[in-house]
């Protein structure tokens, strides 16, 4: 297997973790507005930004995985 791919694959699963971790974050912070807690300090808050960073992570993740497969199949054809 390409070393590419491996950190394609790599990308992708840290980036759904950090999904992850943002979307427990963002549930989180919704807890107080339901239960009329007091809010939460603003780190909290910004915890939930870990959502999209998640998403970009993987998305990188993915193209770089997509082109080591096109290369792949480029040394192939020419082969």
């Amino acid at each position: 297997m390409n070393s590419e791919t491996d950190r394609g694959d790599v990308l992708v699963r840290a980036g759904g973790l950090v999904f992850g971790f943002g979307a427990v974050a963002t549930l989180v912070t919704f807890v107080p507005m339901f239960f009329d807690f007091d809010r939460f300090p603003s780190f909290a808050y910004w915890l939930c930004m870990l959502m999209p960073v998640g998403f970009l992570v993987s998305l990188a993740g993915m193209l770089v995985s997509a082109r080591a497969q096109r290369r792949r199949l480029r040394g192939r054809q020419a082969a």
